[in-house]
């Protein structure tokens, strides 16, 4: 049977979030998907802005508020909303909130950070 629980995996801090991958080539042996879950502090934001050359991601806000830049256009999310990043689209999320963020982000086909294309001279727009 393949369990596992959030506790149960290492927490990595990377740029405005602390990351931990659920579901991965090391955790439950998933295929095609991988899962990670990040916590953003208020007032962070998500670095750097970055895309993903090989999946599309969807991430879901568990708690908090903030706001998402996709391509250079910026919504609003909050605490129950779905985002869908397409395979490729530069993106970034931040914390707005007074509260910490909690978001689970899903993989198709599966990735790792190290598949990430970072772009370092975008920031989060104002």
């Amino acid at each position: 049977m393949k369990i596992i629980n959030e506790s149960d995996t290492e927490e990595v801090a990377h740029p405005g979030r602390f990351m931990r991958w659920l579901v991965n080539e090391d955790s439950l042996k998933a295929k095609n998907l991988s899962v990670c879950v990040i916590r953003v502090m208020p007032g962070e934001a998500v670095r750097p802005a970055h895309s993903h050359p090989n999946s599309e991601e969807l991430i879901y806000i568990i708690r908090g508020q903030g706001k998402v830049m996709i391509e250079n256009e910026v919504g609003n999310v909050k605490e129950g909303s779905a985002i869908l990043f397409e395979q490729g689209k530069i993106h970034m999320l931040k914390n707005t909130g007074e509260i910490e963020m909690k978001v689970i982000c899903f993989f198709s086909p599966a990735t790792s950070i190290d598949n990430y294309k970072t772009f370092d001279d975008i920031s989060f727009p104002d």
